[in-house]
Protein backbone atom coordinates (compact mmCIF):
# COMPACT_ATOMS: atom_id res chain seq x y z
CA UNK A 1 0.00 0.00 0.00
CA UNK A 2 1.06 3.60 -0.52
CA UNK A 3 0.69 6.25 2.18
CA UNK A 4 -2.70 7.50 0.98
CA UNK A 5 -4.13 3.98 0.89
CA UNK A 6 -2.91 3.35 4.44
CA UNK A 7 -4.49 6.59 5.62
CA UNK A 8 -7.82 5.56 4.11
CA UNK A 9 -7.51 2.16 5.80
CA UNK A 10 -6.77 3.83 9.13
CA UNK A 11 -9.82 6.10 8.78
CA UNK A 12 -11.95 3.04 8.01
CA UNK A 13 -10.62 1.00 10.94
CA UNK A 14 -10.69 3.70 13.63
CA UNK A 15 -14.49 3.90 14.10
CA UNK A 16 -14.67 0.10 14.20
CA UNK A 17 -12.10 0.06 16.99
CA UNK A 18 -13.95 2.78 18.94
CA UNK A 19 -17.24 0.90 18.60
CA UNK A 20 -15.75 -2.40 19.71
CA UNK A 21 -13.97 -0.88 22.71
CA UNK A 22 -17.17 0.89 23.76
CA UNK A 23 -19.01 -2.43 23.57
CA UNK A 24 -16.30 -4.23 25.55
CA UNK A 25 -16.40 -1.47 28.20
CA UNK A 26 -13.01 -2.33 29.76
CA UNK A 27 -13.32 0.21 32.61
CA UNK A 28 -16.50 -1.38 33.96
CA UNK A 29 -15.11 -4.88 33.49
CA UNK A 30 -11.89 -3.92 35.30
CA UNK A 31 -14.02 -3.03 38.34
CA UNK A 32 -15.89 -6.34 38.08
CA UNK A 33 -12.56 -8.16 37.84
CA UNK A 34 -11.34 -6.46 41.03
CA UNK A 35 -14.44 -7.69 42.85
CA UNK A 36 -13.87 -11.23 41.62
CA UNK A 37 -10.21 -11.09 42.67
CA UNK A 38 -11.26 -10.00 46.16
CA UNK A 39 -13.82 -12.79 46.31
CA UNK A 40 -11.33 -15.44 45.19
CA UNK A 41 -8.80 -14.23 47.77
CA UNK A 42 -11.30 -14.64 50.63
CA UNK A 43 -10.71 -17.38 53.15
CA UNK A 44 -12.47 -20.63 52.27
CA UNK A 45 -13.11 -19.71 48.63
CA UNK A 46 -11.14 -22.69 47.33
CA UNK A 47 -12.76 -25.14 49.75
CA UNK A 48 -15.61 -25.74 47.31
CA UNK A 49 -14.16 -26.23 43.79
CA UNK A 50 -17.63 -26.57 42.22
CA UNK A 51 -18.70 -23.20 43.59
CA UNK A 52 -15.41 -21.60 42.55
CA UNK A 53 -15.59 -22.85 38.94
CA UNK A 54 -18.18 -20.33 37.61
CA UNK A 55 -16.38 -17.48 39.37
CA UNK A 56 -13.08 -18.43 37.76
CA UNK A 57 -14.79 -18.75 34.39
CA UNK A 58 -16.24 -15.25 34.75
CA UNK A 59 -12.75 -13.99 35.65
CA UNK A 60 -11.35 -15.54 32.49
CA UNK A 61 -14.00 -13.92 30.28
CA UNK A 62 -13.49 -10.51 31.87
CA UNK A 63 -9.72 -10.79 31.53
CA UNK A 64 -10.04 -11.69 27.85
CA UNK A 65 -12.39 -8.76 27.12
CA UNK A 66 -10.08 -6.30 28.87
CA UNK A 67 -7.06 -7.66 26.99
CA UNK A 68 -8.96 -7.43 23.67
CA UNK A 69 -9.86 -3.78 24.27
CA UNK A 70 -6.26 -3.00 25.21
CA UNK A 71 -4.95 -4.77 22.11
CA UNK A 72 -7.35 -2.87 19.83
CA UNK A 73 -6.48 0.52 21.32
CA UNK A 74 -2.78 -0.32 21.21
CA UNK A 75 -3.00 -1.46 17.60
CA UNK A 76 -4.70 1.77 16.58
CA UNK A 77 -2.03 3.82 18.39
CA UNK A 78 0.72 1.77 16.72
CA UNK A 79 -0.86 2.37 13.30
CA UNK A 80 -1.05 6.11 13.88
CA UNK A 81 2.61 6.16 14.97
CA UNK A 82 3.72 4.06 12.00
CA UNK A 83 1.84 6.34 9.60
CA UNK A 84 3.39 9.44 11.16
CA UNK A 85 6.86 7.96 10.74
CA UNK A 86 6.19 6.81 7.17
CA UNK A 87 4.95 10.25 6.13
CA UNK A 88 8.57 11.36 5.71
CA UNK A 89 10.23 7.94 5.39
CA UNK A 90 9.04 5.66 2.61
CA UNK A 91 11.03 2.79 4.10
CA UNK A 92 8.53 2.73 7.01
CA UNK A 93 5.56 2.03 4.72
CA UNK A 94 6.16 -1.72 4.92
CA UNK A 95 6.04 -1.65 8.71
CA UNK A 96 2.90 0.49 8.67
CA UNK A 97 1.26 -1.97 6.29
CA UNK A 98 2.11 -4.88 8.62
CA UNK A 99 0.63 -2.97 11.59
CA UNK A 100 -2.54 -2.27 9.57
CA UNK A 101 -2.92 -5.95 8.63
CA UNK A 102 -2.46 -7.04 12.26
CA UNK A 103 -4.99 -4.49 13.52
CA UNK A 104 -7.51 -5.52 10.87
CA UNK A 105 -7.16 -9.15 11.92
CA UNK A 106 -7.72 -8.22 15.59
CA UNK A 107 -10.79 -6.16 14.65
CA UNK A 108 -12.30 -8.97 12.61
CA UNK A 109 -11.69 -11.42 15.45
CA UNK A 110 -13.32 -9.08 17.98
CA UNK A 111 -16.28 -8.43 15.69
CA UNK A 112 -16.76 -12.16 15.30
CA UNK A 113 -16.79 -12.53 19.07
CA UNK A 114 -19.43 -9.81 19.37
CA UNK A 115 -21.79 -11.97 17.31
CA UNK A 116 -21.73 -14.64 20.01
CA UNK A 117 -24.61 -13.48 22.17
CA UNK A 118 -26.41 -16.77 22.76
CA UNK A 119 -27.03 -18.03 26.27
CA UNK A 120 -24.60 -20.93 25.86
CA UNK A 121 -22.12 -19.43 23.37
CA UNK A 122 -19.46 -18.76 26.00
CA UNK A 123 -19.32 -22.40 27.12
CA UNK A 124 -16.82 -25.11 26.23
CA UNK A 125 -17.75 -27.36 23.32
CA UNK A 126 -18.07 -31.12 22.95
CA UNK A 127 -17.39 -32.21 19.37
CA UNK A 128 -18.24 -35.69 18.09
CA UNK A 129 -17.48 -36.97 14.58
CA UNK A 130 -19.09 -40.07 13.08
CA UNK A 131 -18.58 -41.54 9.58
CA UNK A 132 -21.59 -42.16 7.37
CA UNK A 133 -22.30 -45.22 5.27
CA UNK A 134 -19.43 -46.17 3.04
CA UNK A 135 -17.00 -48.18 5.13
CA UNK A 136 -13.33 -47.28 4.79
CA UNK A 137 -14.03 -44.20 2.62
CA UNK A 138 -16.24 -42.57 5.23
CA UNK A 139 -13.97 -43.58 8.11
CA UNK A 140 -11.05 -41.90 6.34
CA UNK A 141 -13.17 -38.78 5.72
CA UNK A 142 -14.10 -38.69 9.44
CA UNK A 143 -10.37 -38.80 10.28
CA UNK A 144 -9.74 -35.89 7.89
CA UNK A 145 -12.47 -33.86 9.59
CA UNK A 146 -11.06 -34.71 13.01
CA UNK A 147 -7.64 -33.45 11.94
CA UNK A 148 -9.23 -30.29 10.47
CA UNK A 149 -11.01 -29.38 13.71
CA UNK A 150 -8.03 -30.20 15.92
CA UNK A 151 -5.85 -27.98 13.70
CA UNK A 152 -8.46 -25.20 13.88
CA UNK A 153 -8.51 -25.39 17.68
CA UNK A 154 -4.71 -25.44 17.79
CA UNK A 155 -4.55 -22.30 15.64
CA UNK A 156 -6.82 -20.56 18.17
CA UNK A 157 -4.77 -21.68 21.14
CA UNK A 158 -7.70 -23.71 22.45
CA UNK A 159 -7.19 -26.73 24.68
CA UNK A 160 -8.59 -30.04 23.41
CA UNK A 161 -9.05 -33.34 25.23
CA UNK A 162 -9.89 -36.56 23.38
CA UNK A 163 -12.38 -38.56 25.44
CA UNK A 164 -13.30 -41.24 22.91
CA UNK A 165 -11.47 -42.51 19.83
CA UNK A 166 -12.25 -45.66 17.86
CA UNK A 167 -10.00 -46.71 15.00
CA UNK A 168 -11.54 -47.73 11.70
CA UNK A 169 -11.19 -51.36 10.65
CA UNK A 170 -8.81 -50.52 7.78
CA UNK A 171 -8.20 -46.77 7.98
CA UNK A 172 -9.56 -43.62 9.57
CA UNK A 173 -11.84 -43.56 12.60
CA UNK A 174 -15.19 -45.15 13.45
CA UNK A 175 -15.87 -42.29 15.82
CA UNK A 176 -14.17 -39.64 17.91
CA UNK A 177 -15.28 -37.22 20.62
CA UNK A 178 -13.25 -34.41 22.15
CA UNK A 179 -13.85 -31.50 24.48
CA UNK A 180 -12.70 -27.98 23.53
CA UNK A 181 -11.91 -25.79 26.52
CA UNK A 182 -11.87 -22.11 25.58
CA UNK A 183 -14.03 -19.02 26.05
CA UNK A 184 -16.86 -19.09 23.49
CA UNK A 185 -15.75 -22.43 22.01
CA UNK A 186 -19.36 -23.59 21.65
CA UNK A 187 -20.42 -20.32 20.03
CA UNK A 188 -17.73 -20.63 17.38
CA UNK A 189 -18.08 -24.36 16.72
CA UNK A 190 -21.83 -24.77 16.88
CA UNK A 191 -22.18 -23.74 13.24
CA UNK A 192 -20.12 -26.80 12.25
CA UNK A 193 -22.80 -29.28 13.34
CA UNK A 194 -24.32 -31.21 10.45
CA UNK A 195 -23.39 -33.49 7.58
CA UNK A 196 -20.15 -32.85 5.69
CA UNK A 197 -19.74 -34.24 2.14
CA UNK A 198 -16.46 -35.12 0.42
CA UNK A 199 -15.95 -35.76 -3.30
CA UNK A 200 -12.53 -37.08 -4.36
CA UNK A 201 -10.59 -39.74 -6.23
CA UNK A 202 -10.49 -42.53 -3.69
CA UNK A 203 -7.03 -43.51 -2.42
CA UNK A 204 -8.54 -46.94 -1.62
CA UNK A 205 -9.87 -47.63 -5.13
CA UNK A 206 -7.33 -49.24 -7.46
CA UNK A 207 -9.43 -48.07 -10.42
CA UNK A 208 -9.01 -44.46 -9.27
CA UNK A 209 -12.73 -43.72 -9.45
CA UNK A 210 -14.39 -40.70 -7.88
CA UNK A 211 -16.19 -41.38 -4.60
CA UNK A 212 -18.57 -39.36 -2.44
CA UNK A 213 -18.31 -39.79 1.34
CA UNK A 214 -20.31 -38.38 4.23
CA UNK A 215 -19.60 -37.80 7.90
CA UNK A 216 -21.64 -36.17 10.66
CA UNK A 217 -20.35 -33.59 13.11
CA UNK A 218 -22.18 -33.07 16.39
CA UNK A 219 -21.41 -30.05 18.57
CA UNK A 220 -22.92 -29.58 22.03
CA UNK A 221 -22.16 -27.35 25.02
CA UNK A 222 -20.32 -28.61 28.06
CA UNK A 223 -23.03 -27.72 30.55
CA UNK A 224 -22.18 -26.26 33.93
CA UNK A 225 -24.06 -26.75 37.21
CA UNK A 226 -26.50 -23.93 36.43
CA UNK A 227 -28.23 -26.06 33.77
CA UNK A 228 -29.82 -29.34 34.75
CA UNK A 229 -30.75 -31.99 32.18
CA UNK A 230 -32.59 -34.77 33.95
CA UNK A 231 -32.20 -38.23 32.39
CA UNK A 232 -34.40 -40.91 34.00
CA UNK A 233 -32.64 -44.22 34.63
CA UNK A 234 -35.25 -46.06 32.54
CA UNK A 235 -34.15 -44.05 29.49
CA UNK A 236 -30.52 -45.22 29.75
CA UNK A 237 -28.69 -48.36 28.78
CA UNK A 238 -25.17 -48.48 30.20
CA UNK A 239 -22.50 -50.81 28.82
CA UNK A 240 -18.92 -51.21 29.97
CA UNK A 241 -16.12 -52.54 27.80
CA UNK A 242 -12.37 -52.65 27.46
CA UNK A 243 -10.84 -49.47 26.10
CA UNK A 244 -9.41 -49.82 22.61
CA UNK A 245 -7.29 -46.69 22.56
CA UNK A 246 -4.05 -45.66 24.23
CA UNK A 247 -3.82 -45.71 27.98
CA UNK A 248 -1.50 -48.47 29.00
CA UNK A 249 -1.99 -52.09 30.02
CA UNK A 250 -4.46 -51.24 32.78
CA UNK A 251 -6.86 -49.59 30.39
CA UNK A 252 -6.84 -52.51 27.96
CA UNK A 253 -7.03 -55.18 30.67
CA UNK A 254 -10.05 -53.86 32.57
CA UNK A 255 -13.54 -52.83 31.53
CA UNK A 256 -13.03 -49.15 32.29
CA UNK A 257 -14.66 -47.71 29.14
CA UNK A 258 -18.33 -46.74 29.35
CA UNK A 259 -21.04 -46.43 26.70
CA UNK A 260 -24.38 -44.69 27.35
CA UNK A 261 -27.34 -45.24 25.01
CA UNK A 262 -30.27 -42.86 25.40
CA UNK A 263 -33.19 -45.10 24.43
CA UNK A 264 -35.78 -42.44 23.46
CA UNK A 265 -33.47 -40.68 20.99
CA UNK A 266 -30.98 -43.40 20.11
CA UNK A 267 -28.06 -41.11 20.97
CA UNK A 268 -24.94 -43.10 21.90
CA UNK A 269 -21.94 -41.62 23.70
CA UNK A 270 -18.88 -43.30 25.11
CA UNK A 271 -15.78 -42.39 27.07
CA UNK A 272 -12.57 -44.37 27.48
CA UNK A 273 -9.82 -41.86 28.15
CA UNK A 274 -9.67 -42.38 31.92
CA UNK A 275 -8.37 -45.44 33.74
CA UNK A 276 -11.26 -45.16 36.18
CA UNK A 277 -14.70 -46.41 35.13
CA UNK A 278 -16.27 -43.94 37.57
CA UNK A 279 -14.56 -40.97 35.87
CA UNK A 280 -15.51 -42.29 32.42
CA UNK A 281 -19.15 -42.63 33.53
CA UNK A 282 -19.17 -39.03 34.78
CA UNK A 283 -17.67 -37.73 31.54
CA UNK A 284 -20.00 -39.80 29.35
CA UNK A 285 -23.01 -38.52 31.30
CA UNK A 286 -21.82 -34.93 30.81
CA UNK A 287 -21.48 -35.51 27.07
CA UNK A 288 -24.94 -37.08 26.86
CA UNK A 289 -26.52 -34.19 28.78
CA UNK A 290 -24.91 -31.71 26.39
CA UNK A 291 -26.09 -33.66 23.34
CA UNK A 292 -29.67 -33.83 24.66
CA UNK A 293 -29.70 -30.14 25.52
CA UNK A 294 -28.47 -29.28 22.03
CA UNK A 295 -31.11 -31.51 20.41
CA UNK A 296 -33.88 -29.86 22.44
CA UNK A 297 -32.51 -26.40 21.64
CA UNK A 298 -32.47 -27.12 17.90
CA UNK A 299 -35.97 -28.62 18.03
CA UNK A 300 -37.19 -25.43 19.71
CA UNK A 301 -35.52 -23.29 17.03
CA UNK A 302 -37.12 -25.42 14.32
CA UNK A 303 -40.58 -24.97 15.88
CA UNK A 304 -40.07 -21.20 16.11
CA UNK A 305 -38.91 -21.07 12.48
CA UNK A 306 -41.91 -23.17 11.36
CA UNK A 307 -44.35 -20.97 13.28
CA UNK A 308 -42.93 -17.85 11.63
CA UNK A 309 -42.97 -19.39 8.17
CA UNK A 310 -39.17 -19.49 7.88
CA UNK A 311 -37.18 -22.28 6.36
CA UNK A 312 -35.32 -24.06 9.13
CA UNK A 313 -31.65 -24.93 8.69
CA UNK A 314 -31.10 -26.52 12.07
CA UNK A 315 -31.93 -30.16 11.35
CA UNK A 316 -29.33 -32.65 12.54
CA UNK A 317 -29.35 -34.36 9.17
CA UNK A 318 -28.87 -31.25 7.07
CA UNK A 319 -25.92 -31.29 4.67
CA UNK A 320 -24.10 -28.10 5.53
CA UNK A 321 -20.91 -28.21 3.46
CA UNK A 322 -19.31 -29.91 0.48
CA UNK A 323 -15.58 -30.44 -0.01
CA UNK A 324 -14.84 -31.18 -3.66
CA UNK A 325 -11.29 -32.30 -4.51
CA UNK A 326 -12.09 -33.76 -7.95
CA UNK A 327 -12.77 -32.83 -10.77
CA UNK A 328 -12.15 -29.30 -9.40
CA UNK A 329 -11.16 -27.75 -6.07
CA UNK A 330 -13.91 -26.14 -3.98
CA UNK A 331 -15.31 -26.03 -0.46
CA UNK A 332 -18.83 -24.60 -0.32
CA UNK A 333 -21.16 -23.98 2.61
CA UNK A 334 -24.71 -24.62 1.48
CA UNK A 335 -26.28 -22.34 4.12
CA UNK A 336 -24.38 -19.16 3.34
CA UNK A 337 -23.07 -20.00 -0.17
CA UNK A 338 -19.59 -19.02 1.05
CA UNK A 339 -17.02 -20.90 -1.00
CA UNK A 340 -13.30 -21.09 -1.64
CA UNK A 341 -10.96 -22.95 -3.97
CA UNK A 342 -8.32 -23.17 -1.21
CA UNK A 343 -9.35 -26.68 -0.22
CA UNK A 344 -6.07 -27.67 1.44
CA UNK A 345 -6.07 -24.56 3.64
CA UNK A 346 -9.58 -25.44 4.83
CA UNK A 347 -8.66 -29.06 5.51
CA UNK A 348 -5.64 -27.75 7.44
CA UNK A 349 -8.01 -25.92 9.79
CA UNK A 350 -8.53 -22.51 8.16
CA UNK A 351 -12.25 -22.23 9.00
CA UNK A 352 -12.56 -18.60 10.10
CA UNK A 353 -14.24 -17.41 6.89
CA UNK A 354 -16.89 -20.13 7.08
CA UNK A 355 -17.55 -19.51 10.78
CA UNK A 356 -17.76 -15.76 10.19
CA UNK A 357 -20.17 -16.14 7.26
CA UNK A 358 -22.51 -18.38 9.26
CA UNK A 359 -22.46 -16.17 12.37
CA UNK A 360 -23.04 -13.06 10.25
CA UNK A 361 -25.97 -14.74 8.50
CA UNK A 362 -27.55 -15.68 11.82
CA UNK A 363 -26.87 -12.21 13.23
CA UNK A 364 -28.57 -10.52 10.26
CA UNK A 365 -31.46 -12.96 10.50
CA UNK A 366 -31.90 -12.13 14.20
CA UNK A 367 -31.81 -8.38 13.53
CA UNK A 368 -34.31 -8.78 10.72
Amino acid sequence: MDFESLMRAKNELEPRVRQLVAHLDPERKALELEQIEEKSAAQGFWDDPDAAKPVLKARGLLTEDIATAKRLNGGLDDLETALELSRDDADMLGEAEAVEASLRQDIEGAELRMMLSGELDQMNAIVAIAPGAGGTESCDWAAMLLRMYLRYCESKGWKTEMIDYQDGDEAGVKGATFIVTAPYAYGYLRAEAGVHRLVRISPFDSAKRRHTSFAAVYVSPELDDTINVDIPDKDLRIDVFRASGAGGQHVNRTESAVRFTHLPTGIVVSCQNERSQIKNRATALKVLQGRLYEVRLREHEARVAAASGEKSDVAWGSQIRSYVLQPYQMVKDHRTNWETSQTQKVLDGDLDDFVRAQLLAKSLKTEG
